[in-house]
């Protein structure tokens, strides 16, 4: 019997679409004959004696599920998402560069440093881009650290305060839309399809508003309803960072498809597989080699 570890934390069981979304990975897995094992970071350790590794909390550099994933790649252990991925995803300026290399459809993009914080380059900037920008802080994650700036003033009293925590920012033209396509992508093909529907008082997926937090509304969508275009661009987006599991965000409009960013590890307890119930059986057939 093969062993198959989900490595999650507190924070992930906390939340009860997690937590089903979870038992539901478990008993596609046990049902195809596997043996799981939930994995916390205090038991880190049992990782070196399972099959495959997938890691269901929130990946970063900087914590310990890249540690899981490092130690899974070290052992030969199959893992999503691997630990380059994991790199790439939580570097805007990395991501993006990928993404551009291939030449993937975005917004028009800058990455800028401190000494290209000038009146006149930002000025430059919004003559070339339009009004409104958008601008990221590199390591943002759940559309923290982005914000939308109207003018060079505003630019400057967001941009001063997300250079304290990098050496760079991200700056990219607005793409107005009412929602948001997610295309999930595994090993280069589609596992599933949605909208994301952007509440009205804001322009992200996620927001704090008057002391709130507000999401966006979730609405899985059947392929064969998807524009064709959305899921060839998932997928060249995904690709270009690499064959793991991936969430890619895309804005579709007057004809035009821009990917705004890609996520490895992405969520999958909000809906987003309602019209693909197989995704966890694809997932673990991947991860199994089975």
């Amino acid at each position: 019997m093969s062993r198959l570890g989900i490595f999650v934390d507190r924070k992930t069981l906390s939340n009860s679409e997690q937590l089903n979304a979870l038992i539901h990975c478990r008993d596609v897995a046990e049902n195809m004959g596997h043996d799981v094992e939930f994995i916390f970071p205090v038991d880190i350790a049992k990782i070196q004696k399972m099959d495959a590794l997938f890691i269901r909390a929130r990946t970063d550099p900087m914590n310990i599920t890249y540690v899981a994933a490092r130690m899974a790649s070290f052992h030969g252990i199959p893992v999503i998402d691997d630990p380059q991925s994991i790199q790439i995803c939580s570097d805007k300026v990395n991501m993006y560069s990928h993404l551009i290399k291939k030449g993937v459809s975005l917004p028009r993009t800058v990455f800028l440093s401190r000494n290209d914080l000038s009146i006149e380059y930002v000025a430059h900037l919004f003559d070339e881009m339009g009004s409104p920008l958008v601008v990221k802080e590199p390591s943002t994650s759940f559309s923290l650290r982005v914000e939308k700036v109207q003018n060079v003033a505003e630019f400057f009293k967001v941009a001063r305060r997300f250079i304290k925590m990098s050496d760079w920012i991200v700056v990219q033209q607005f793409i107005e839309s009412k929602y948001d396509w997610r295309v999930g992508v595994l090993d280069g093909k589609l596992l599933y399809a949605c909208k994301y529907t952007i509440p009205s008082v804001t322009f992200k997926i996620q927001a704090s508003v008057n002391g709130h937090i507000v999401y966006c509304g979730v609405e899985s969508v059947p392929s064969h309803d998807m524009p064709p275009r959305v899921i060839t661009l998932g997928i060249e987006a995904a690709n270009a960072i690499g064959r793991g599991l991936y969430g890619v965000d895309i804005k579709n409009t007057n004809g035009d498809a821009y990917v705004i960013e890609v996520n490895d590890n992405p969520s999958l307890e909000s809906g987003e597989d309602t019209c693909y119930p197989n995704v966890y059986h694809t997932i673990v057939s991947h991860l199994m080699k089975t």
